[in-house]
């Protein structure tokens, strides 16, 4: 197992590193506590170009690996950022990724270059709440009119539609078939239209400074051109996309908790009890190394990962378990930075109680770790299939 280009990655790593540092905690602190979308730090990745980097170079992106882009990702979990931070940037890499592959050249040209550049903001649309996992089963509809569409039903936990301007947008067009269940969806890239789309805040645990949302779609009007690819083919283009985003997501995981992992250490070596920092019982300092190892080892499957994917090669086994592994590694270890900084733990001046909230988030999202074992169990083992 050896990683990818190591030369491209490392200026990766160091610039972005550098440039999410730029934005400390308190910065993060203030944003969650307000509830406030951090624009200041969006815009600085923008006007370094990396909003784009997985949008190829004709269209004003970087054209970079998803190896680059993990390593971002994960320096800007890593910088006290956490899920905040990580997520307004990774709804500029991976939504697009249907337009960028399935896209009419029009589309691309209009619209990938602006996002690139920052431009526009755009919303996810694909969960709803009867569905849950099985997207199989969502209700909301696109019929077909002279010219284009009319769309009516329901979204949530949708990302960024307090300010965004366009939809990636998932609807059923045609009935759908016991034996073909996930045929008949189709995606629209629209206009996040306000006066047919009620948008409703979730108050949630964390990730505060980054909107969570329920929409409710009546009559809203969309454009044949606006459709991506073809009509009814729509889940098999998110599909394209998963692999690379459970990698990154996974390397979040590492980033948060790498983030955790240096605050307890501080304090362990700061903290005096007893005449000795308590960094200095194993009762505080075997956990920590322990996920030293834990964390290190999810990077290290998330690379390999992510090489087999920019080689084009089979990688679904090894993304769904570098979700898994970072998902994991990354709550534990900023449970145990809670446990390490004790009472202080509830401070929000120690802001390990903010990384604690948002790590949790990954073993749910973007879908839970019980169907990450679900998959493993079917495709590495050969087991009945349970799903």
């Amino acid at each position: 197992m050896s990683d990818p280009d190591e030369s491209n990655v490392d200026v990766v790593r160091k610039a972005t590193r550098e440039l999410a540092h730029k934005f400390g905690y308190d910065y993060w602190r203030a944003k969650d506590k307000l509830a406030q979308y951090p624009w200041e730090f969006l815009t600085a990745f923008a006007e370094g170009g990396w909003l784009g980097a997985l949008i190829p170079e004709e269209y004003g992106g970087l054209g970079l690996g998803l190896a680059e882009c993990g390593v971002m990702m994960q320096e800007i979990a890593a910088s006290g950022a956490g899920a905040s931070g990580a997520s307004a940037v990774h709804f500029y890499l991976f939504p697009p990724a249907p337009i960028i592959r399935h896209g009419s050249e029009e589309m691309k040209q209009e619209f990938l270059p602006k996002l690139a550049r920052g431009e526009i903001l755009m919303a996810f649309g694909v969960t709803e709440p009867t569905a849950g996992v099985d997207t199989s089963r969502i209700t909301t509809k696109a019929e077909k009119v002279a010219g284009g569409w009319v769309v009516n039903g329901q979204k949530v936990w949708i990302t960024n539609a307090q300010n965004a301007h366009k939809i990636l947008l998932l609807a059923r067009t045609s009935a759908r078939n016991e034996e073909r269940p996930l045929d008949g969806m189709t995606l629209f890239f629209t206009d996040l239209d306000r006066n047919r789309i009620t948008v409703r805040e979730i108050e949630k645990l964390g990730r505060s400074a980054i909107d969570s949302n329920e929409l409710f779609i009546e009559n809203l009007e969309v454009r044949d051109d606006e459709v991506v690819g073809e009509a009814g083919r729509g889940f098999s283009y998110l599909i394209d996309g998963l692999n690379s985003e459970r990698i990154v997501v996974g390397l979040e995981g590492v980033g948060i908790g790498q983030a955790a992992l240096e605050l307890a250490t501080k304090y362990a070596n700061e903290r005096v009890v007893f005449d000795r920092p308590i960094g200095q019982n194993q009762a505080v300092a075997h956990p920590l190394a322990d996920s030293w190892i834990r964390l290190e080892s999810a990077r290290l499957m998330a690379m390999h990962a992510a090489e087999l994917y920019d080689n084009h090669q089979d990688c679904g086994k090894e993304a769904a378990a570098t979700k898994y592994l970072g998902a994991e590694a990354g709550f534990d270890v900023c449970d145990r930075a809670m446990s390490t900084h004790g009472g202080y733990a509830y401070a929000k001046e120690y802001h390990v109680e903010r990384l604690w909230r948002e790590a949790r988030l990954l073993r749910n999202a973007p879908f839970s770790q019980e169907m990450v074992l679900n998959y493993i169990s079917a495709q590495a083992l050969k087991l009945p299939r349970a799903y």
